[in-house]
């Protein structure tokens, strides 16, 4: 194949053999055209040698594979006035391939009981006075895939070790692990079970229609051991962001790991965990990449990082400064946001020594619609 291989240019070629809703028509619309004369831009000039250069903008769609690394970057610098000066724990709460049917055709149901159970399951055991005894803190991120593009449905989580009890104190966590993983699986598991079951009586999976299925289904996933795994804790906390950035702003796949397309089959890398994390190459037929692609974009307004405990939103600022009393750090500042139009030049790439400007505006191109008939 000629030219850079990348999500963009295979969606470009093999999506119009896909049937879409619209809500992953205008994401692939997006990124189809991200970067493109459809999306607009900037000419630029530099001062010094008068190189002119175009510049089109971003689609900033979150399954973008262009459009992620400033957004990790944003999100890194609001989330350093967070942290605290404690040890972070990292756990991964996974569902079983069982469900992917549903996850099919009821996303957002099942990934609202997902981080509901994910939470239920840590909150009853960071405040079970046997452990810690008061209110975690945690920053959750869904993951709908694994490495060679299948559906594999997990949440990451980062805990910092310790909680703020009822009276106002901080109580560090005591084990390198947080919780025992086998109790945390098992509660994980008739919490998640429990919530789709109210899920069913609430009428929320109505397209799951076999007779039979839906007792079927939860009594199996009652019989199966769920896999929760833990990290050891990361006790540095300026490190911890730039970790879970990682996790944050990670899509189905980079461009990076992109090989080659060879006819019509497309090649990229992929690390197998089953077998001690070897890098191996994946070959998929263009229209079969394409749809695994499609199966891991979200629904339409759907929350995928998100704060519970005392990181949560809508109390974080005050609980935060208790916390931060009782370890006696002093308050952080907010973290303030560079946006894009406030930077108004950038160093020259060709000669080195000038500012590149821009000197005008690129208004979106709309090609012209052809009448028929």
């Amino acid at each position: 194949m000629t030219g850079t291989l990348s999500v963009q240019s295979i969606l470009a070629r093999f999506l119009p053999g896909q049937t879409l809703d619209s809500h992953r028509r205008k994401v692939c619309a997006r990124l189809t055209d991200c970067r493109t004369a459809r999306m607009g831009g900037m000419e630029m000039r530099c001062d010094h040698c008068q190189a002119r250069s175009v510049c089109y903008y971003g689609c900033r769609d979150r399954h973008c594979p262009q459009c992620q690394g400033r957004a990790s970057q944003q999100w890194s610098t609001r989330q350093r006035s967070l942290l605290l000066p404690v040890p972070y724990f990292h756990l991964v709460f996974t569902l079983p391939h069982t469900l992917n049917g549903w996850v099919q055709i009821h996303p957002d149901v099942v990934y609202r009981c997902l981080f509901a159970a994910v939470w239920d399951t840590l909150n009853q055991f960071g405040r079970n006075t046997r452990h810690l005894g008061g209110e975690l803190g945690m920053t959750a991120v869904l993951h709908t895939w694994g490495q060679n593009l299948s559906r594999h449905v997990h949440v990451h989580c980062l805990i910092p070790g310790g909680v703020l009890t009822g009276t106002g104190d901080w109580h560090k966590a005591k084990s390198q692990y947080l919780f025992p993983v086998r109790a945390l699986s098992r509660r994980f598991r008739g919490r998640m079970v429990s919530l789709l079951r109210a899920s069913v009586n609430a009428g929320e999976l109505h397209r799951v229609t076999r007779n039979g299925e839906i007792d079927g289904v939860l009594d199996g996933l009652m019989q199966q051991e769920w896999v929760v795994y833990t990290r050891h804790c990361l006790n540095q906390a300026e490190s911890v962001v730039d970790y879970l950035a990682r996790y944050t702003h990670r899509i189905a796949i980079s461009n990076g790991r992109l090989l080659t397309m060879e006819d019509d089959r497309i090649a990229f890398r992929y690390k197998d965990y089953r077998d001690h994390s070897r890098l191996k190459t994946q070959w998929l037929d263009g229209q079969e990449f394409v749809r695994r692609f499609l199966m891991h974009i979200l629904p339409k307004g759907f929350m995928r990082i998100r704060h519970f405990g005392y990181l949560s939103n809508r109390t974080r600022r005050r609980k935060l400064a208790v916390i931060r009393h009782c370890l006696s750090q002093p308050p952080k500042p907010e973290a303030t946001l560079e946006s894009p139009a406030s930077q108004r030049c950038w160093p020259c790439l060709l000669c080195d020594n000038g500012l590149v400007r821009m000197i005008r505006q690129i208004p979106r191109f709309k090609p012209a619609v052809i009448p028929t008939g």
